[in-house]
């Protein structure tokens, strides 16, 4: 009567089954580290005296958090990266040129279901999109995971939340996520599994399941998990030819809660300042931007970019209004090229820069000043978050983001 997190946990500590509680040393099957949190893990891993990363083949490190290099701290980050790939011979490296992490990672093929992932970035749960177990870790167990190649656990608890309901026009995976985490809030959901199933989830692509695991970290998740279905044997049978295990929960597993969310009168969510879980309906939100930032790894997708020109097509963005256009990854900036959605943002008024994570943590392109407001398809809001601690960040899906941006202040797709 096991979780589906528990299964693969099972599986990759070598045991015949594990209990929610059990600590258990996994081993990992695919360790992630960037050009922000890397450093870190490498200069720990001298620090201890290791030599070789024990799998170079399950090792990949993607640059995007300061891309192109901004200042000569992050020039030498990306040296001191850069090196560390050759000394090491990984083959998985992605430069200035590839994309945000969390995006590369799927479309690469390096995310399979049943596997361990850990990266060193919080928002790794997003690759249980694909039926993985994957989890954010810090820079120092980064070290030792490159060292051994396992890492302990606790095995957690489950939080399955049955979501069910059509969607009405205009609200998206992301209202989805924010509304539950509204519901749930910061810690609703602290180290446990959040599994997200139900109608809704088995119509959702991919992309879109990405966004609510993506997520699951904001109520306090220790992974983002959706059952792997004929949809997810699609996707990644076309981008990898790795073997692969399907792991589903049985539904009368003891640490299983089951929470039921009904999404078919939802109107699109808002999360407001300072914290993820202030979230509030858009009919109860009145407030004028500075700023529209469309991207990340939670909305940085095709499938997003297509609802915001789709919207942006033959209309000019609001005067005194900015907004930043930033594909996910360089797939999706050539296939949006392809598609003529760059030149229709252009012509709407908007910047369209090359793929990394943009303004997400304010240390890179894009930040705002004090004062200002910014409304961001990312994933955090906290006070600082894109630049100046005197700003405010609110959170939307792409479509209100781009309505928003017509109009000068958060406003609903009519």
């Amino acid at each position: 009567m096991p979780t589906m997190s528990e299964k693969i946990l099972a599986r990759a500590s070598g045991k015949k089954s594990v209990e929610a509680g059990d600590i258990i040393i996994a081993n990992i099957d695919v360790a992630m580290t960037h050009d922000l949190t890397g450093p870190l893990s490498v200069q720990s891993f001298e620090k201890i005296g290791a030599e070789k990363v024990w799998d170079p083949s399950k090792i990949v490190i993607p640059f995007d958090h300061q891309v192109p290099a901004d200042s000569i701290d992050s020039a030498n980050n990306h040296i001191l990266m850069r090196e560390f790939v050759k000394k090491q011979g990984i083959k998985h490296f992605y430069d200035v040129n590839a994309g945000v992490c969390h995006q590369i990672l799927p479309e690469k093929g390096h995310v399979v279901p049943g596997e361990v992932i850990v990266g060193a970035d919080s928002h790794t749960c997003t690759h249980g999109a694909l039926g993985a177990f994957a989890t954010g870790i810090g820079s120092t167990d980064m070290a030792m995971v490159f060292a051994e190649g396992n890492l302990w656990f606790k095995v957690p608890e489950t939080n399955r939340f049955n979501i069910t309901g059509d969607l009405k026009d205009n609200v998206y995976a992301k209202d989805v996520i924010l509304h539950i985490i509204g519901k749930m809030g910061a810690d609703g959901s602290t180290y446990k599994a959040c599994e997200f199933a139900g109608e809704t989830v088995s119509d959702m692509s991919v992309s879109d399941r990405m966004v609510l695991c993506n997520m699951a970290i904001e109520m306090g998740g220790k992974t983002g998990l959706v059952e792997p279905d004929r949809k997810t044997v699609d996707y990644v049978e076309k981008r990898s030819n790795k073997p692969y295990k399907v792991f589903k929960t049985d539904l009368d597993s003891p640490s299983l809660n089951i929470i039921d969310i009904d999404v078919s009168e939802l109107e699109p969510q808002i999360a407001c300042p300072h914290n993820v879980d202030n979230v509030k309906p858009i009919s109860e939100v009145d407030v004028e931007i500075d700023q529209v930032f469309l991207g990340s790894c939670t909305n940085g997708r095709l499938s997003d970019l297509r609802d915001a020109a789709k919207i942006l097509k033959g209309n000019k963005i609001a005067d005194g209004t900015r907004m930043l256009v930033i594909p996910a990854s360089k797939e999706v900036y050539t296939q949006a090229l392809d598609e003529g959605l760059l030149k229709i943002f252009v012509e709407a008024g908007a910047l369209v820069s090359a793929p990394c994570c943009g303004p997400c943590l304010g240390g890179h392109t894009g930040i705002i000043g004090p004062g200002e407001v910014s409304l961001s398809t990312s994933n955090r809001n906290f006070k600082g978050r894109q630049g100046s601690p005197e700003g405010e960040v609110y959170l939307s899906s792409a479509a209100v983001a781009a309505a928003s941006a017509l109009e000068g202040k958060i406003t609903a797709p009519k």
